[in-house]
């Protein structure tokens, strides 16, 4: 092709996509390539993480609530049932409706599009194998595929009997026993849709705690509230191996300190200890890009050593996160169209979207210990949340930490529902330097959950109002 770009990017998720669409509004000539077989767009995110497994998550949160509490608020209701089918089609229809918004998305932003598999072929060349062979000519390369569910040695994943997070959504009939290996985000939430759906759930984990990262007290409240729901958990537990018959998964599991092995036998196990960039094939040893052992493109404000090779979202450090992707993609773009593109990694918020959910945003109590930095705590549970208490839906609570001298806030956690919303509220007031008081002293309206974090905010300086 003569046509040289400004941007090629390579990947067409959260962060590729983004890329592309900023480009096109900065006045950048840009094409993106997405190598996925169905020629959607939204990697991982909108196809197989994400959006499905938010439909899921909803559709089976509905189910659980008309079964269990609609007959306590006055509504009767029989012949409830699952159709499996129907459930699994309307998670298809939203994938299909918003992969298709992102295809318009790229269009109406006048980026080019190219389907098949991108090489870096030189410092300001890409190969891109698809139908046919074709190569593109650009100024600057992003580097943004992504990554891939991490392998668990002597586990075999046969998208069957044995899934990742990707076969997790497509399983065909309800499972009587369902194993989940790791206790992390993506494990907890796939594991809660199936047990709301009748499925008996085991969490298999190698720490002797759930969802490493997550502030202590809010990761212990959160086992509790799953493990009353009816989730099992073997903690302190390293899986060895897996057998299959023509029904069942032999699962061998061992304590990670020694011990002797026993055998749990399911009819699916759920294969979920992690992510890992998505960088092999690309082509980056050709043109010299360093990468690290675990597969990390090393960069610098999103560049490479390659002047005109840029990278962005989970092939980099940081969270593996959509969002963080896209905060990469709006950077990264605005730096080589030469403006000040910066992302504030320490205010990225991160949420489990379960049933409560959990949000947090910025140091959690063991990180501010570590630190030897002094803080004060406010919390406030549901519990005495009018909002929450009329809605039967009290669990959890919303803690803050502030600077036990300047009053900053340097971290807000919270468990309960719809606290993937409520976060942002921390996020904002944190992005300017704010400090407890600033929440306490804004008025919230009433009755709403939001209130909480105003009174957890209070209970920082002690003047907690409602508990």
């Amino acid at each position: 092709m003569s046509k040289e770009y400004d941007v090629v990017v390579i990947g067409g998720g959260p962060g590729g996509y983004n890329a592309a669409i900023r480009a096109g509004q900065l006045g950048l000539s840009c094409a993106v390539i997405e190598m996925r077989d169905t020629k959607k767009w939204g990697g991982t995110c909108l196809n197989v993480g994400c959006i499905p497994s938010k439909a899921l998550l909803h559709a089976s949160e509905l189910y659980e609530e008309a079964e269990k509490n609609f007959a306590g608020m006055g509504i009767k209701m029989s012949g409830l049932k699952v159709d499996l089918p129907q459930m699994l089609k309307q998670k298809e229809e939203a994938v299909d409706g918003l992969t298709k918004g992102v295809e318009f998305l790229l269009k109406k932003n006048k980026a080019d599009m190219f389907y098949g598999r991108g090489e870096v072929t030189g410092a300001t060349e890409v190969t891109v194998h698809g139908d046919k062979k074709q190569v593109l000519k650009t100024k600057n390369i992003v580097i943004a595929t992504g990554s891939e569910v991490t392998p668990l040695p002597g586990v075999d994943v046969d998208e069957k009997q044995i899934v990742s997070s990707t076969g997790a959504l497509d399983i065909p009939k309800i499972p009587k026993h369902l194993v989940v290996v790791g206790a992390g985000i993506i494990g907890l939430e796939l594991g809660s849709v199936w047990r709301r759906l009748g499925s008996k759930v085991t969490v298999v984990e190698y720490l002797d705690r759930i969802t490493p990262g997550v502030d202590a007290e809010t990761a212990k409240q959160f086992q509790r509230i799953l493990k009353k729901q009816g989730m099992e958990f073997k903690l302190g537990m390293k899986v060895t191996g897996a057998s299959t018959t023509k029904t069942k998964v032999k699962l061998s599991v061992e304590p990670a300190k020694g011990g002797e092995t026993e055998t749990i036998e399911a009819d699916n196990v759920l294969v979920c200890i992690g992510r890992r960039p998505y960088t092999a094939g690309l082509g980056l040893e050709n043109v010299g890009v360093k990468v690290s052992d675990r597969g990390v493109v090393e960069t610098d404000h999103f560049r490479t050593n390659v002047p005109s090779i840029w990278a962005i979202g989970d092939c980099i450090k940081g969270p593996m996160l959509a969002h963080k992707a896209e905060d990469d993609a709006v950077a990264c773009i605005e730096l080589i169209a030469g403006k000040a593109g910066h992302v504030n990694y320490d205010l990225v918020p991160s949420v489990i979207y379960s049933a409560p959910e959990v949000a947090w945003v910025g140091k959690n109590e063991e990180e501010l210990k570590e630190a030897g930095i002094a803080y004060k705590v406010g919390k406030f549970p549901f519990m005495a949340n009018s909002r929450a208490k009329t809605n039967h839906d009290t669990d959890g609570f919303v803690k803050v930490l502030a600077d036990a001298e300047t009053d900053k806030i340097l971290g807000v956690h919270m468990i309960g529902t719809n606290v993937g919303e409520m976060i942002h509220e921390a996020c904002m007031t944190m992005e300017f330097g704010g400090a407890s008081e600033d929440i306490a002293r804004t008025s919230h309206a009433h009755p709403t959950r939001s209130e909480a974090v105003r009174q957890a905010a209070m209970g920082v300086e002690g003047w907690t109002m409602q508990a």
